[in-house]
């Protein structure tokens, strides 16, 4: 069988990580990705510091090729314009009405193609009050009621690095409205408009407050750290070890902490896991003792085949040599598309099913790397390429 999405084309027009990294999935799973980017500098993560590509770059842009042109110009717009009427997708992720200004707007294209499905990622959607405004992931997960809940009790909110509305609304919900869409035109010939707000969508996986407010809370969210999974329970949370790691205790269901009471032999504290108030700060207190008895590698090794919802808490790099992630083939190894092509490490795609599997196909392209071939299939001979090169269109 060939790729799932074998035979689609995609014009991504997106820049940083949200975008690249939701058709960077779909490249993975067989469609034909072509970023169209700005001739000057490109996609906006391209620039490292010191001048090479950056590493989010390469992480959200394998399997791509790039067409460098300048929009700006009636013949750079001509030039997509063809492309568009052989396209499937488009993805953008521009603040309303900066695709419009390029003439490259979904009512201007889906004119040119009906099937067209037209993606637009941002981060207050195409209506409502903040359309217009700028953000970034800090300010949609405080604004999805995220931010107010990350954190211990009596503390303030900790930005994580792990930017859960960028990719759960740009990267995950884009995919998902893509998928659906593209299927749906498939079947009835008409594209659609997809409007990812990131707000909406990290607001819509943001379930655990709200079921707390709605069923204990009443009508009041929790305090931040006090939620069942943010601190409320002694069986739910992270210990530090005797040299200064931490342990991961996700033990809820009862046989789940009973495994690992035994394990490490205090079954009296089977009783106080759930403890609630005052009796839940002493038994926290007791588990504390507990895991700071061992260190994280003494631990590890007396958890290994007990089935207690009890894992040391990894750094990266210890996350890449772990054996499970080894096993899953999680880890790939990629090169950098300019100078002597020095490796570097990458995410394999994460899903896997039956008949595919997941490869490498090209690394992240240079800037406009695919220029002549992309302009050579669209009929335009060496002649026409060097005067479009000559006018700065490519």
């Amino acid at each position: 069988m060939g790729k799932p999405l074998a035979g689609v084309r995609i014009l991504d027009f997106s820049q940083l990580l949200p975008g690249p990294l939701c058709t960077q999935h779909l490249a993975d799973l067989g469609a034909e990705v072509l970023k169209i980017e700005n001739r000057r500098g490109g996609d906006a993560a391209r620039a490292a510091p010191e001048g090479a590509v950056s590493m989010l770059f390469l992480l959200a842009n394998r399997n791509k090729r790039s067409l460098a042109v300048d929009l700006r110009q009636a013949e750079g717009q001509a030039l997509v314009h063809q492309l568009v009427k052989e396209a499937d997708v488009v993805v953008e992720g521009f603040r309303p009405g900066a695709m419009a200004r390029l003439n490259m707007d979904y009512a201007t294209l889906a004119a040119l193609n009906p099937k067209l499905v037209y993606c637009s990622i941002t981060g207050y959607g195409q209506s409502g009050p903040l359309a217009d405004k700028g953000g970034h992931d800090i300010n949609y997960q405080s604004l999805a009621g995220i931010l107010d809940q990350n954190g211990v009790a009596g503390g303030p909110p900790v930005v994580s690095n792990f930017q859960a509305a960028d990719l759960a609304g740009g990267v995950l919900s884009a995919a998902m409205g893509i998928l659906a869409a593209l299927f749906d035109a498939q079947r009835s010939g008409q594209g659609r408009h997809i409007d990812v707000a990131m707000t909406d969508c990290a607001l819509a996986h943001n379930i655990m407050p709200l079921a707390a407010m709605e069923s204990y809370g009443a009508g009041r969210p929790m305090a931040r750290g006090e939620d069942y999974t943010s601190g409320r329970l002694p069986c739910y949370g992270v210990y530090a070890t005797r040299d200064g790691r931490h342990l991961a205790l996700g033990a809820i269901e009862p046989q789940f902490w009973a495994n690992f009471c035994t394990a490490a032999g205090q079954p009296e504290l089977i009783m106080q896991g759930w403890a609630m108030g005052a009796e839940a700060a002493a038994a926290k207190t007791a588990i504390a003792a507990l895991v700071a008895r061992r260190t994280l590698a003494e631990w590890s090794a007396l958890l290994d085949n007990i089935d207690g919802c009890a894992t040391p808490v990894l750094r990266l790099d210890e996350v890449i040599a772990h054996e499970n992630t080894r096993a899953r083939g999680m880890i790939v190894e990629g090169r950098r598309p300019e100078g002597d092509g020095e490796t570097y490490r990458q995410y394999a795609f994460p899903i896997k099913m039956t008949d595919f599997e997941f490869v490498v196909e090209c690394q992240p392209p240079l800037l406009g790397e695919h220029n002549i071939e992309v302009l050579t299939a669209l009929g335009h001979d060496a002649a026409a390429i060097a005067a479009l090169r000559e006018q700065g269109v490519v």
